[in-house]
């Protein structure tokens, strides 16, 4: 009998709610009140997510994010600035010493990255892992991924593109002129593809949740319980987001 995860499916969330519930998970998992869990969500409104390390006031036009209703929000996981908008964002939240999941750090994405991969498929679409956090599809990425390890805990998040809207991206991200603004834009076209670009179509939020769960199971071979969250993450969801992620003691830090 296979081994039995919760699935979150935990429909749309700001910025903020969505980085408290994702560490709010790890928290509980670290103490042993939950099991392995992989969760689906969206981002309402528009949002940006700025890496642990990274400053805010030089990744991101704060003045043009309330002019167009676009938060913003410091990670507890590293890497780079993301705009999030017509996307599905997955988290997966384990032990790090379960044996699903590789000690070495790029092992561990290429694992967990394989789920996706996997899901992909289902939806007649074939990618590689690209280290250190990409899938691509035909060279073109279509998945960014993040990974932090606290409390002896790995949590990892990253998103797979529904859609990209590369202009208001920039609207929103600093660059450094308006003629390197067309350059950028260019260049991301060229390396950055979405469902909607690849299948012509729009795919649905739902079915691209139902294809990522499979990956899920296939590559960690688990059945994926649908759960809620417990009374205790409530509680710290409800404290991070309050505490930190919505302060801008947090989010300016750097």
């Amino acid at each position: 009998m296979s081994e039995q995860w919760r699935l979150l499916q935990t429909g749309f969330h700001t910025a903020a709610e969505n980085m408290a519930i994702d560490r709010a998970i790890l928290v509980a998992n670290s103490q042993g009140l939950v099991p392995p869990t992989v969760r689906f969500y969206g981002w309402q409104p528009p949002a940006i997510s700025i890496g642990y390390f990274q400053s805010l006031t030089e990744e991101v036009d704060v003045n043009a994010c309330q002019r167009y209703g676009v938060k913003y929000v410091r990670r507890i996981t590293g890497g780079g600035a993301v705009f999030h908008e017509k996307e599905l964002t997955y988290s997966i939240v384990i032990p790090e010493s379960h044996p699903q999941i590789p000690k070495n750090i790029l092992q561990s994405y290429s694992r967990i990255c394989n789920a996706l991969i996997r899901g992909l498929h289902h939806l007649s679409i074939e990618s590689t892992y690209a280290p250190i956090n990409d899938i691509v599809v035909k060279g073109k990425k279509i998945s960014g991924n993040a990974q932090t390890r606290k409390h002896n805990t790995v949590l990892q998040h990253g998103t797979i593109l529904l859609d990209v809207d590369v202009e208001k991206m920039f609207t929103v991200l600093n660059v450094p002129s308006e003629k390197m603004k067309d350059k950028l834009i260019s260049d991301v076209r060229q390396r950055v593809t979405s469902l909607r670009h690849i299948r012509g179509k729009d795919v649905g939020f739902d079915d691209v949740a139902t294809a990522m769960k499979r990956g899920f199971e296939e590559e960690f071979t688990i059945t994926l319980r649908q759960g809620a969250l417990t009374s205790e993450e409530d509680q710290l969801a409800t404290q991070f987001e309050n505490e930190c992620f919505s302060t801008r003691q947090w989010n300016h830090r750097r």
